[in-house]
């Protein structure tokens, strides 16, 4: 069985970096003042799992969570 993997953003954490959204613009939407917050429920799509991982490992203020289901 395949894990599901889904991303979640701490809004206490997030600053308005946009990395995220730069390199995984279909996992996260931004709000109006640039801040992250993960698309839909944070259900990552078969196929986006690098950019998951990604996307936490550049996120200057470790908001970012990826969550193995």
């Amino acid at each position: 069985m395949t894990e599901r993997l889904r991303v979640h953003v701490d809004p206490d954490r997030c600053q308005g970096h946009a990395r995220c959204k730069a390199l995984a613009p279909e996992l996260f939407e931004l709000d109006e003042y640039g801040n992250a917050h993960e698309a839909g429920d944070g259900t990552v799509p078969p196929g986006l799992e690098d950019k998951a991982w990604l996307a936490k490992s550049n996120c200057p203020e470790i908001a970012i969570g990826v969550i193995e289901e």
